[in-house]
């Protein structure tokens, strides 16, 4: 297959969102129609790529010999844009029933489109110039998307994940600065950088890199933005949290480690150590700080930010076992993570409610959505045999094979959180299921009511995508060993 074809599933959501304001889509099924032509046409694309892929790359621009934007799907690319494809199209049929009734359709549809062949961009990046491009172009499209509302709050939260974003990549273009400074090269596995820059300088630069890139994966103490951003609508919310942003960081931050700088010269340096010990603080600080949420997107915000960290932690062990089992969690908590911001979204459209003590017995008058999310909890809390439990356990396993104070700290920190994962998640389930006193239930069947076709299909699909992973994780995690290792 030409390489030219790897241009199309990024150009091609790209205008047809610009091109949306030229078209006169005046009804909601008119742009249903056109969304659902332009999503799926890309998503299908893009699958069939990730199976008759170009075995060259393809150069969008060259400045110098070495200095070029260009695009390559390489064997992790495959993995991250498979993953951003199989879950924009579900988000998509979603956000339509969500969106029913909400102003400024046409922009908010726009932007999505947009945001996903930007998405795209950064997984078919063939270096670290043009991955850097296109994450920043991805904080400009989904700036609108956070914004949507347009009221006090909303402006609030965009003008807050902007100045974030911006700040993490005034960072990382450190590292992208020094990394030119040796001229440009594709990605390769092992790192480009490996045996041609002094260790000292390098580590330094890489740190910078990282923890910029972190911003986007909400690395504490930069992690200010994500719960802010919660107060989008929750289509855009539940992309944030599972794919489009946060995972571009953490995906970013795999580029940057094993396919830029190389582990060699980081491997036991002070670098590798506080960017450590930042991931197992943030495990920590966003499981305590989701059990003292009241408000329930917010709760699920706080647990996707120590979720982040459990990909940034697989990161960090610099070895090969680690990048697979973050790259595994990357992928399992998409899954699970996307089904529960579904289910808080259709609570929040059917009933209005949004804390979490409003969802007394709830269940029983939304039973699809609350199984959904009960196995999103479960999973996300580890209970096997769920894909869940599998990816922190392959990140044990990994850190076992270390064995040095800081990953066996991290097992630790990966087990106390489970607990309050459990806490946090599990004690919802019970309480929508099973009411403490049924006499007073807060919910009725005039303000209660099951969510639609549109969301309760994405919902229950993908939960059972998440269990099937789970009963499939060793020959997905084979899967991904030898697309990425070769």
């Amino acid at each position: 297959m030409h390489p030219g074809y790897l241009l199309i599933p990024i150009l091609f959501p790209i205008l047809a969102g610009l091109f949306t304001y030229l078209l006169p889509l005046s009804k909601a099924w008119m742009r249903r129609i056109y969304f659902i032509i332009v999503i799926f046409l890309n998503a299908g694309f893009m699958w069939m790529l990730l199976f008759f892929s170009p075995s060259e790359g393809l150069v969008l621009l060259e400045f110098t010999d070495t200095l070029q934007l260009s695009l390559r799907l390489d064997g992790l690319g495959k993995i991250f844009a498979g993953l951003v494809s199989a879950l924009w199209p579900l988000t998509l049929l979603y956000g339509f029933d969500y969106m029913k009734n909400e102003k400024h359709q046409r922009r908010f549809w726009a932007f999505f489109t947009m945001a996903f062949g930007v998405t795209l961009g950064v997984a078919l990046a063939a270096n670290l110039l043009t991955m850097y491009l296109f994450y920043e172009m991805l904080t400009l499209v989904t700036i609108p998307l956070v914004i949507h509302e347009m009221n006090k709050e909303s402006l609030a939260a965009g003008k807050k994940y902007m100045i974030y974003s911006f700040g993490g990549a005034a960072f990382a273009f450190l590292g992208l600065a020094y990394v030119l400074s040796f001229g440009a090269s594709d990605f390769v596995l092992g790192g480009f950088l490996s045996g041609k820059a002094a260790d000292s300088q390098a580590t330094l630069f890489w740190f910078f890199a990282f923890v910029g890139f972190g911003v986007k994966a909400a690395l504490f103490p930069l992690h200010g933005w994500l719960p802010t951003a919660s107060v989008a609508p929750t289509p855009v919310t539940a992309l944030l949290h599972a794919v489009a942003v946060v995972k571009a960081g953490a995906f970013a931050a795999i580029r940057l480690t094993y396919y830029t700088f190389g582990t060699e010269g980081i491997q036991g340096s002070w670098a590798q150590r506080a960017a450590m010990t930042l991931t197992l603080i943030t495990i920590l600080y966003g499981s305590v700080m989701a059990l003292r949420q009241t408000h329930f997107k917010r709760r699920l915000a706080y647990s996707t930010i120590s979720n982040l960290s459990y990909v940034l932690f697989g990161i960090t062990m610099l070895t090969n076992t680690g990048m697979i089992a973050s790259l595994l969690h990357l992928v399992f908590h998409s899954l699970i993570k996307i089904v529960a911001f579904f289910a808080a979204g259709a609570v929040l459209q059917y009933t209005g409610k949004q804390k979490v003590s409003s969802l007394e017995g709830i269940g029983r008058y939304m039973p699809l959505t609350f199984t959904a999310f009960t196995v999103s909890a479960l999973a996300l809390t580890g209970i096997p045999p769920l894909n869940g439990f599998f990816s922190k356990w392959y990140l044990s396993l990994a850190a076992l094979d270390i064995g040095g104070p800081l990953e066996i700290a991290g097992i630790c920190v990966l087990l106390i959180s489970a607990v309050l994962t459990a806490i946090y998640l599990i004690t919802i389930c019970i309480q929508a299921f099973f009411p403490r006193n049924y006499k007073a239930l807060i919910c009725t069947p005039e303000n209660c009511r099951e969510a639609s076709p549109l969301m309760t299909v994405p919902m229950l699909l993908l939960s059972a995508l998440t269990v099937a992973a789970g009963l499939f994780a060793p020959q997905i995690a084979a899967l991904f060993t030898k697309v990425v290792l070769g």
